[in-house]
């Protein structure tokens, strides 16, 4: 399975359009909780203002991502109106979404300079500004299809130097962090995973922490803390969890679960309900 397909199974994400059309004035847009933001600019001209005051304008046909929680307006131009289509990005964790924080606060592309986002977007449009049966369950799922193509472009085009994002990105980084998501339960050594990678050990790890922005190690640690909470929310006891994740018993896992989670795994499934 490619590198997307993996992150994406693990980490459930849908959109809810909730605007289509002419905006006129100024909409203000809260930071909710594991709740990103998507705008598409058809036409017109608008400006971004961000939650520091920082502010840019759009007068051409360009997707706007704001793929973690952060506060922010559009102001519309009152002499040439912006026609948008508007989303929420939610990402269906109790925590953190891993791909939310290995993107940048706001990412934003000319539609012209990408044609499969491009394309993808002119059936979006059609959708939206249009009347048709089936029209709201067709652009949520064409908004959903359009994050896809986002992430595909962010990969094939290295637009990320850090984070999980960018070690995908990466020819050597890539191969040992798939194999780490594919088989958590392994017995996984620095070794290992530098001979995967081609490289020594010294210059594997170096690399690996200056890209991914973590340890070799504390990757793997948190990667099985991710499947872990995967498995329990399906109702899986505790010691098949662990085995799950490469560790000998649940009270193995209940050490690491609470030292990165403050919690014990049944603590946290409670916390969550």
């Amino acid at each position: 399975m490619d590198q997307l397909s993996i992150i994406l199974k693990r980490f459930s994400m849908n959109t809810e359009v909730f605007f289509t059309g002419n905006l006129c004035g100024i909409s203000h847009f809260d930071k909710q909780l594991n709740q990103g933001h998507l705008h598409l600019l058809q036409s017109g001209e608008l400006t971004l203002i961000d939650e520091q005051g920082k502010s840019l304008r759009f007068n051409k046909p360009t997707v706007l991502f704001i793929p973690s929680p952060h506060t922010h307006r559009i102001v519309g131009d009152p002499d040439n109106p912006p026609k948008l289509v508007c989303a929420n990005v939610i990402y269906n964790e109790a925590t953190s979404n891993p791909i939310a924080e290995a993107l940048p606060t706001l990412l934003h592309f000319n539609l012209d300079d990408c044609p499969k986002i491009k394309q993808t977007s002119l059936g979006l449009f059609e959708e939206a500004f249009e009347n048709r049966c089936g029209r709201l369950p067709m652009i949520n799922a064409l908004t959903d299809i359009f994050i896809i193509y986002i992430l595909r472009h962010v990969l094939s085009n290295n637009i990320m130097d850090h984070g999980l994002l960018a070690g995908l990105s990466h020819p050597h980084l890539s191969k040992v962090i798939l194999a780490i998501q594919e088989a958590p339960e392994r017995q996984w050594g620095l070794d290992e995973m530098a001979e995967m990678a081609l490289m020594s050990r010294s210059k594997f790890s170096e690399l690996f922490k200056r890209i991914v922005g973590q340890s070799p190690g504390d990757y793997v640690i948190d990667w099985r803390i991710i499947v872990a909470k995967t498995l329990l929310k399906q109702n899986k006891s505790v010691a098949l969890v662990a085995n799950a994740v490469g560790y000998e018993d649940g009270s193995a896992l209940a050490r690491v679960f609470r030292k990165k989670q403050g919690m014990s795994p049944k603590q946290w499934l409670e916390q969550r309900k």
